[in-house]
């Protein structure tokens, strides 16, 4: 017996710094960052800037995969059945991790159990936008056109799940209107139509959509966050706007499969928090309209606690099926 336990303590021993010397040498390989969305958006360019600071940081290549569609949730099914090795992370929002949980009858992923939090990074806001040719000049007079125009208007969303979709069936509930929802793959896809008239309307990302409003090619009427935009301050917010408590934002965080060792985490963590401390990095963001955030794994486990049961609430008050 005394031999089985020193040879068992032998092996302890043996296997212990081994285990330790790969967990410091970490990465010793190229990093996949998976985005569930097209590139030019800003989970896409936020998971690029991470990209270059990692790659500066650690001399190891970091490559960002857009693997589109189903709001998010075929890159997030990716990532949670991916090695826990601290190689593939997922750059995912709040559609993937905490809405589809209370959409998909079944999810190929538990978006609590299949990932490890790594932080926060950043949350951003909505615009209501419309095309130039709806005889329409005010939010008031939006919702008077819908009303008097049932199922005529169409709206155009990221995907069914998304903070895009959420806030458009949010919108027919509160205001009481009918207007028919549009899925593309992604917001950058919905931009062509929408400039076109070929869809009416859409809750796009402020990123996206303020350009445009500044170049006169679409009108613009209120922020889907419950604070009003940096990047567009005299727009007001929905909450502002007559419609109480109204939220549907977007943010995104990044994370890794579950199992992968706390020393990677940590260390995937620091580094995240460097680099959106960098000043060029903050500025970038910030002049898109993103609020950083750059939180604790802890902290970030914490606010996918807390908000599946609240949008879970919403999306039943609001009678949100998966067919929308």
């Amino acid at each position: 017996m005394k031999a089985i336990y020193c040879f068992a303590a032998s092996l302890l021993v043996s296997l212990s710094p081994t285990s330790a010397i790969a967990q410091a040498a970490y990465p010793e390989k190229p990093i996949r960052i998976f985005v569930g969305f097209t590139p030019g958006v800003a989970p896409d360019i936020t998971a690029r800037l991470l990209g270059e600071q990692f790659t500066k940081a650690w001399g190891k290549p970091v490559v960002v995969e857009n693997v589109t569609g189903a709001g998010g949730n075929i890159a997030a099914d990716r990532v949670a059945k991916a090695p826990p090795d601290g190689y593939t992370l997922l750059m995912g929002g709040n559609s993937s991790i905490i809405i589809s949980p209370s959409l998909y009858e079944k999810l190929p992923y538990d978006p609590v159990k299949d990932f490890a939090p790594i932080s926060q990074v950043f949350v951003a806001a909505n615009v209501l936008a419309v095309h130039n040719d709806v005889p329409v000049k005010s939010l008031p007079e939006l919702v008077a056109l819908a009303r008097a125009h049932p199922g005529e208007l169409a709206y155009g969303h990221a995907g069914v799940g998304t903070s895009q979709h959420l806030a458009g069936e949010l919108f027919k509930y509160l205001a009481h209107v009918d207007i028919r929802p549009v899925p593309y793959r992604g917001s950058t896809a919905i931009l062509p139509d929408l400039v076109a008239g070929r869809v009416a309307l859409c809750f796009c990302n402020v990123v996206n959509v303020m350009p445009l409003a500044r170049e006169g090619k679409l009108r613009v009427f209120a922020v889907t966050s419950l604070m009003r935009s940096g990047i567009a301050p005299d727009l007001p917010t929905m909450n502002e706007s007559g419609y109480p408590g109204f939220e549907a934002v977007p943010w995104f965080g990044l994370f890794a499969p579950a199992g992968t060792s706390l020393s990677i985490i940590d260390k995937l963590h620091r580094e995240t928090v460097k680099a959106l401390a960098i000043p060029q990095v903050r500025k970038r963001l910030e002049e898109l309209g993103l609020d950083v955030i750059g939180n604790s794994p802890a902290e970030l486990a914490a606010v996918v606690k807390a908000e599946i049961p609240q949008w879970a609430k919403v999306i039943k008050d609001a009678g949100i099926r998966l067919s929308d």
